[in-house]
């Protein structure tokens, strides 16, 4: 039979095996280098105690007849999607329209199958990867990118935009760490009310905003609710990445333009293709969203944004030029006029420092790398320091 179409107007590579592979190349030739990633934005610290011991109690009952459970609801158990709409959302949302998952990487794929490929899509450029090749799996070949540059705030200017059917939008933003205004979100609903268009609001890294005045969900902004789908995520939020958890919201105002429910669909889509999340990573959810377990989730989110303090200062000292690192795990850094696979090369070979290249998430990520805050403390300084001691690029 003949080979998918769509899977041949993708890269080679996607971005992250790419970077791996150049690392295990460089590990061959260099077997004794020590290398430290400062590159994918993987969890580092162990899962606070309250969090682990209901994993592990949930795990445990399995092996009893009084506890046993097998299939649950594909749309997630009652008590996680509760607990998701009140202690994430303030009740802004219902927990009917909320719809557990195994991660937002996951949901972003089902979305895609969803809306099918006769659409259009606008996405941010830099992008995290998924948004645009998800999409070219899907067959969609309307593609409008928004350029987020350091010269317009890293948001996109609206009024130069064509109208599209999605809009993809990341905040905090990854790659670039940048983190929408209240006023910018409100033109971005605005701007989706008048063309009809619907907004798939990536709010994975949202715990890290710690400023009140900026919003963490979409769902803040008035009428985003008929405009807007939002994903959420455990993995950076309480340590998941490995566990395996999230969410996708969609409101019941929000409806097709035959006057149909997209909920409606997405339940449909869920139940043939999805047999819902495991009831173990569930258990953790809600303990996560326990009382205790969102104070100890607080301490680790801490403990990251310290981390990029100490990465975002020490590269100023050094006068280059960055971005994001506040409210934020990523930064976002300028090397001017320079290949950004050459400078993750440089950062590999001179510093053996793991970065990703700023070009691997679109064309206006060329001339930078980014930087992830997700590492041990004791790594972090000792990046800082061989960045000082051998003189960065």
């Amino acid at each position: 039979m003949k080979r998918n179409q769509n899977l041949m107007r993708l890269k080679s590579s996607y971005l992250f095996p790419e970077i791996n592979a150049r690392k295990r190349q460089f590990l061959v030739q260099n077997p004794d280098a020590l290398l430290i990633s400062l590159g994918i934005g993987d969890t580092s610290e162990p899962l606070p105690s309250s969090i682990a011991k209901a994993l592990a109690e949930a795990s445990q009952g399995l092996s009893t007849v009084e506890r046993y459970s097998g299939y649950g609801p594909e749309q997630g158990q009652k008590a996680l999607r509760e607990k998701i709409a009140s202690a994430i959302y303030s009740h802004c949302v219902d927990a009917e329209e909320v719809f557990v998952s195994d991660g937002a990487k996951c949901d972003l794929g089902r979305l895609q199958m969803l809306f099918g490929s006769d659409i259009s899509i606008a996405v941010q450029d830099p992008a995290y990867p998924v948004y645009i090749e998800g999409s070219l799996i899907q067959g969609v070949r309307d593609v409008v990118f928004m350029p987020c540059l350091s010269e317009n705030q890293f948001f996109p200017d609206l009024e130069a935009l064509p109208r599209t059917d999605l809009i993809y939008f990341c905040s905090p933003n990854n790659p670039t760490g940048a983190v929408a205004t209240r006023d910018q979100l409100q033109r971005l609903v605005r701007f989706a009310e008048k063309n009809r268009s619907i907004i798939i609001f990536d709010a994975a890294y949202a715990n890290y905003i710690q400023d009140p005045s900026i919003p963490k969900s979409i769902f803040e902004i008035e009428g985003a609710k008929k405009v807007a789908i939002e994903i959420g995520s455990f993995s950076k939020l309480a340590g998941f990445t490995g566990v395996r958890l999230g969410w996708t919201v969609i409101p019941e105002e929000l409806v097709y333009d035959d006057g149909s429910p997209i909920k409606r669909d997405w339940h449909r889509l869920t139940s043939t293709i999805f047999n819902g999340a495991s009831n173990i990573a569930q258990a953790g959810g809600v303990a996560v969203l326990e009382e205790e377990g969102l104070q100890e989730i607080v301490s680790v989110t801490r403990f990251y944004l310290e981390n990029a303090s100490i990465i975002r200062e020490s590269l100023q000292s050094l006068g280059h030029e960055v971005f994001g690192g506040v409210n934020a795990p990523y930064l976002w850094v300028r090397f001017p006029g320079q290949n950004s696979w050459d400078v993750f090369q440089h950062f590999l070979e001179r510093y053996h420092i793991v970065t990703t290249p700023g070009s691997g998430f679109g064309s206006a990520g060329e001339e930078y790398l980014r930087l992830t805050a997700f590492g041990r403390r004791s790594d972090i300084l000792q990046a800082v320091a061989r960045l000082k001691n051998r003189g960065v690029v």
